[in-house]
């Protein structure tokens, strides 16, 4: 019987530390049959040794060993142009493609017979679809960090704190978008002992945010509008007219708190702008805000740059922090290897790689590949 051999490769996206397989996926993979390769060096920056990946059965090799051996390559971002060059037709790609920031790589791709399993595209809704998530895992991660990297970035206590020298208040924070990234942060930022309140389109989210014992926010929507949800579990894009009238009523809440964490993304599209720059420059100094879609698209935040932090005039310290869940390399990687190793699960059949175009799942994470 033939067996499926699939691939890690080390990641070399600036400053992208996540690797897509760890130690123990490997095992996982060996158990069901496969044979597992890892590129030299390729988890390092998730604290994984080549040794740690040998000890639990991969074989350890080469960049040009791996892509001339594997059936499948399993990456966490796109290959840039020179490493997709040298994927072969008939070769299957998975990972966090992006195929709508990305277009064209995957285009060529298709072109020349490599096939594209891109976890992005997966049904978030379909609840056995759930353990290959990968945007649900990472933006888990996102959303933790996001309130211990305010926290870190804050220059008072979080938690309400009595003491011979009197008593320190709570900081305020304001979670923009109740999402998985959103309610994680909710929920860490809870944690710490801060009081959170919440803010998100959708109306349904409210229940979730309460659970977590936040407060949701209330806006008036403009005369004849309807729900923020959208499709696929997603919030709809807003009328010109509706984001307007968003921000100018978050902003006089803005000015009042301490900590604002935004997590509002568009797959492959422009991030709506939720915080102004007159918002944030009518806060307190000393206040944070954290923008998780700060990207080369822009971000919820006027003024955010990402992957970099901007203290204002004002003194008040913006982090434009789009890629956190590379900041915590170990956990993400572990939870991103999960999701891959369900993947693969839903695929090898008889010792092969089956694409089931009647498959929902497998006809959306392929979507548009060659047949």
């Amino acid at each position: 019987m033939a067996t499926v051999t699939v691939g890690a490769v080390r990641e070399r996206a600036p400053g992208e530390r996540r690797v897509a397989l760890v130690p123990e996926a490997v095992t996982l993979l060996r158990r069901i049959g496969l044979d597992v390769l890892v590129e030299a060096g390729a988890g390092s920056g998730a604290w994984f040794t080549d040794a740690d990946y040998t000890d639990a059965g991969a074989g350890v090799v080469s960049p040009g060993e791996l892509y001339a051996r594997a059936d499948a390559v399993l990456c966490v971002g796109p290959p840039d142009p020179e490493r997709a060059q040298v994927l072969r037709g008939e070769q299957t790609l998975i990972g966090l493609l992006e195929p709508l920031r990305h277009p064209d790589l995957v285009r060529e791709l298709h072109r020349r017979g490599v096939r594209t399993v891109s976890l992005d595209l997966l049904p978030r809704t379909l609840s056995r679809a759930q353990s290959m998530d990968a945007l649900t895992s990472q933006a888990s991660v996102a959303g933790y960090k996001a309130a211990v990297l305010a926290a870190d970035s804050y220059d008072r206590f979080f938690p309400m704190l009595t003491t011979a020298a009197g008593t320190m208040r709570p900081a305020q924070v304001l979670v923009l978008g109740a999402g998985v990234a959103g309610l994680q942060a909710i929920a860490t930022a809870r944690r710490l002992g801060a009081v959170v309140t919440a803010y998100d389109v959708r109306p349904e989210s409210r229940e979730e945010v309460e659970s977590l014992g936040a407060r949701f926010l209330d806006i008036q929507r403009p005369p004849g509008t309807g729900s923020g949800a959208g499709q696929g579990g997603y919030a709809r894009e807003l009328t010109e007219a509706e984001q307007a009238a968003q921000r100018e009523a978050l902003d006089a809440h803005i000015a009042r708190t301490d900590i604002v964490i935004t997590t509002a993304q568009v797959p492959g599209r422009k991030p709506p702008l939720l915080v102004t720059v007159g918002a944030v420059e009518a806060m307190r100094p000393g206040s944070v805000v954290v923008d998780l879609a700060a990207s080369e698209l822009g971000g919820n935040v006027g003024g955010s740059v990402p992957d970099k932090t901007v203290v204002l005039e004002n003194g008040v310290t913006v982090i434009g922090a789009g890629h956190l869940p590379s900041a915590m390399a170990t956990a993400a990687s572990t939870a991103y290897a999960r999701n891959i190793v369900a993947v693969l699960r839903h695929l090898v059949h008889d010792g092969r790689l089956f694409f089931d175009p009647a498959d929902e799942i497998t006809a959306a994470l392929t979507q548009g590949a060659p047949s």
